[in-house]
């Protein structure tokens, strides 16, 4: 399913909560939308899903209109699927009949699903690991196994848009991880779309084909996770996303010079978005910067503070007048003088 979200705002009383958004998404694409919380990520979600109606503007599915000021298609004949935050399963039913429920209910379930309803469970319960827990109760599952369960209700009818909405918070971190791995493989298998809400920057990065950052109701950046990354296009991106530090400096053409360092010492920036250099600002993420012994050459700095993180060191270094943080796998004590480098940065691909 392709979907076109055309100057779509949403006011609830004096409050905009989206401010004319437009978004195209391509068919079978793993879309993440990222924010702080209250910046409209939700709300958007809910639009997608036929909940909310717009102000102002339209969305339309496979080119027809499903949504405007005036008009809206309901979620029960919209081809899509949705996973809650917080599982949203059924005291009463049990695995089995969880994914039975969307493909005797939902409208828009294929004919030919409706036709072969057990083998369609059986695919969907195999595919999401729930062969053997199919007659579980909810209360006899584990945190994991619910959000399996409410995975395979909302992908059971086979949606051409599956919707969800922080579907990880609630985990702690080790599941989350593989629930990644999880929601990655149904992506794959099924072939379709998925918008996925979430204020984890980490989430975003691994699993998202292209991620819509948002701030107070506006998109500021769409990307892949590299560009995102690598590439942010304002402030607000730059240190929402793995906070990078901001860097005031000098521009000279495509180089960079930083606040106290000669004129040797130039980072080139020629990718650098127009705002950064129009502010005299270079941004860089912590694990960018390059540690150097105090004979190196670089900007010269000294350890301010040191945290050890198993296969790693985050430093806060002052150097130039500015404290920068710094990931690095060089072990360096308190109060150390260094040198801060930045090496090209090039992806490697096999």
């Amino acid at each position: 399913m392709s979907i076109q979200l055309n100057e779509v705002s949403k006011t609830f009383g004096h409050f905009k909560a989206l401010k004319s958004v437009s978004l195209s998404i391509t068919d079978g694409e793993f879309i993440a939308i990222l924010g702080p919380s209250g910046c409209g990520k939700t709300t958007l979600l809910r639009m997608l899903a036929g909940f909310e109606q717009p102000s102002s503007g339209e969305i339309l599915m496979d080119g027809s209109v499903v949504a405007a000021s005036d008009f809206i298609v309901p979620p029960e004949k919209r081809r899509i699927g949705m996973v809650f935050q917080h599982f949203a399963l059924w005291p009463h039913m049990n695995v089995y009949e969880h994914v039975r429920f969307p493909i005797r209910t939902h409208k828009m379930t294929p004919k030919v699903i409706r036709d072969n309803e057990s083998v369609r469970i059986e695919q969907v319960l195999e595919l999401v690991g729930l062969s053997q827990l199919a007659k579980r109760m909810p209360h006899e599952l584990s945190g994991g196994q619910k959000q399996r369960v409410a995975i395979a209700r909302a992908i059971a009818s086979e949606p051409s848009l599956l919707l969800m909405d922080e579907p990880l918070s609630s985990l702690d971190a080790i599941l989350r991880m593989n629930m990644r791995r999880e929601i990655q493989s149904v992506h794959r298998e099924t072939g379709s779309a998925i918008v996925y809400v979430t204020h984890d920057q980490g989430e975003a990065l691994s699993m998202a084909d292209r991620i819509v950052v948002m701030k107070d109701g506006q998109i500021e950046q769409v990307g892949s996770p590299q560009e995102i990354y690598l590439q942010p296009q304002t402030e607000f991106v730059a240190q929402f996303v793995s906070k990078a530090n901001l860097i005031r400096g000098r521009w000279d053409k495509d180089y960079f010079i930083p606040d106290g360092a000669n004129s040797s010492i130039q980072w080139h920036g020629r990718d650098i978005a127009h705002y950064f250099k129009s502010n005299g600002l270079y941004p860089v993420r912590p694990d960018q910067l390059q540690l150097g012994s105090a004979q190196a050459d670089g900007l010269v700095g000294e350890v301010a503070n040191v945290q050890f993180q198993g296969k790693e060191f985050n430093y806060d270094i002052i150097a130039a007048g500015q404290q920068w943080e710094v990931i690095s796998p060089v072990l360096y004590k308190l109060n150390d003088k260094v040198t801060v480098n930045i090496p090209v940065l090039e992806l490697q691909y096999a």
